[in-house]
């Protein structure tokens, strides 16, 4: 095995270590925070802000993920949305922890059985979603619906699941239908660079990788009043396309 390969495949394993071996640490403080945070902080804003810098410690560390964060300044304090993100790697959900706001996730069940990680998700009362499975996605709107309802954005996959090739997948209707039923504003968050800093298959890290997070203007639930929610998908999903350079502009439904 060439030297630089040896390097490469020895730094990985050191970093994934002290990946395990912190969230075993830190999980124990995060039950600590839920513990004592519970009785006056009912939506766990503190446990979600101690859960982004759990998160975020592992992008920080890491000199070959560098991160940029743009248009932070767009989110509204304490506005509960429909936060919408492009999924191109498992690093996406390390990386929109980035934000610092408060937000639900909407993760796959099997995610949730990672030990301490998953324990974690589950003590954020973030939202389970078995894919594929019809029951598990009403109860996950239903869970979107009672969050959203109760002051706190969830935060959402559009695509389902990763992108094969970087490009983006078809963005399913969920997000949308919860924006057409509850009045709730959608923003969108666009995600870069993530798929080659850490691809689908792999995980020996390579490279110096540029990340770029870019919060775009939110879209009230007010503009769609005469589209469809097929035709409101179709339109974010474009805006999307743009901004990774997919399309040269944005395609009216």
């Amino acid at each position: 095995m060439p030297v630089r390969k040896f390097l490469q495949a020895a730094l990985s394993l050191v970093f994934w270590l002290f990946l395990t071996v912190s969230s075993a640490i830190l999980f124990q403080a995060a039950l600590l925070i839920w513990l004592v945070s519970l009785p006056f902080d009912r939506q766990l804003r503190v446990l979600h802000m101690f859960t982004c810098f759990w998160a975020s410690l592992y992008t920080w560390i890491n000199p070959a993920w560098r991160v940029k964060i743009e248009g932070r300044d767009r989110i509204a304090p304490r506005t509960p949305y429909i936060i919408v993100a492009n999924h191109q790697s498992l690093l996406d959900i390390l990386v929109m922890f980035r934000l610092f706001v408060h937000f639900k996730w909407v993760s796959k069940i099997e995610v949730f059985r990672l030990p301490f990680i998953g324990w974690n998700m589950s003590l954020n009362r973030y939202i389970k979603l078995r894919r594929g499975d019809a029951r598990s996605i009403s109860t996950m709107l239903a869970g979107c619906e009672r969050t959203l309802r109760s002051g706190s954005s969830i935060m959402m996959f559009p695509e389902g699941t990763r992108s094969r090739d970087g490009r983006l997948r078809t963005f399913k209707h969920g997000a949308f239908t919860l924006a057409r039923k509850l009045g709730a504003s959608i923003l969108p968050v666009v995600v870069s660079g993530t798929g080659r800093a850490l691809p689908r298959r792999g995980f020996v890290l390579s490279g110096i990788h540029k990340i770029r997070i870019k919060v775009l203007e939110e879209i009230p639930a007010d503009s769609w009043s005469d589209q469809s929610v097929e035709a409101m998908a179709e339109e974010v999903r474009g805006i999307f396309a743009v901004e990774l350079g997919e399309v040269s502009e944005a395609v009216s439904p």
